[in-house]
């Protein structure tokens, strides 16, 4: 890729894919060769502020989220969708980092994070795209760990990845924990539900910035993990129906 890239969702038309590259939205074709088109960047002139994390809702919208790449402490963040016909609108600003969007499998309502301040907020989902009724859905304290990536199961139950908790957390949609797996890496990134029946969980983490010490003791850090957790997910949405 000519630029680091966030994230990678199928086209419903079979027509290639929707990306998140650093500078903003992009339609990628892998056959018969690789080749861009870039369709806009939400956050022109701000080369630090990078796309970092995006889902796909059940009416082919992407939601798509942003951070400084350079300083995560400031709030350059935002929260952006990408409608069907690849206009986009900026919904919120002020985003430290985002991560991780869960999205309801009828897109009433969202769950997203700014893991700079280890909070995960709910909002609601108007049926033409409108946030709104925003609230605190959780706050994490340090030794928990960071929440990152996130995704849903079949019952609307929310699984959480840990940065810093070497581990995935299972939680109601209300908040409450269910149970939590460890793993043998320090920075779980995120996860999602595939296999034929959509009960095998894929875990993802990153090795970056470990030292030593860290990497013994995690040894498995920057692997991915296949897990089966007793729990059914839902399919993936694609863009653009």
């Amino acid at each position: 890729m000519p630029e680091r890239i966030g994230w990678l969702i199928p086209r419903a038309d079979g027509d290639g894919f929707m990306a998140g590259l650093h500078s903003g939205f992009f339609r990628l074709w892998l056959e018969p060769k690789l080749r861009l088109e870039a369709i806009g960047s939400p956050h022109p002139g701000q080369p630090d502020t990078r796309m970092n994390d995006a889902k796909a809702d059940c009416f082919g919208r992407i939601w798509a989220g942003s951070m400084n790449n350079r300083d995560a402490s400031q709030p350059d963040g935002q929260l952006v969708r990408l409608d069907t016909d690849a206009s986009f609108t900026v919904c919120e600003t002020g985003i430290h980092i985002a991560n991780g969007p869960a999205i309801a499998a009828d897109a009433s309502w969202m769950l997203h994070t700014d893991s700079y301040l280890n909070t995960v907020y709910r909002y609601r989902i108007d049926r033409d795209g409108g946030l709104h009724s925003k609230t605190v859905w959780r706050v994490f304290e340090a030794h928990e760990g960071t929440p990152d990536g996130m995704t849903l199961d079949a019952d609307g139950n929310v699984w959480v990845a840990f940065w810093g908790g070497a581990c995935i957390r299972q939680f109601t949609a209300e908040g409450t924990q269910l149970q939590t797996i460890e793993l043998p890496a320090l920075q779980v990134t995120s996860m999602c539900f595939g296999g034929d029946d959509l009960r095998t969980l894929f875990v993802t983490s990153a090795r970056i910035g470990l030292d030593a010490l860290a990497l013994e003791r995690y040894p498995a850090s920057g692997s991915c993990f296949v897990l089966q957790p007793g729990a059914q997910g839902l399919p993936a949405q694609k863009f653009g129906y």
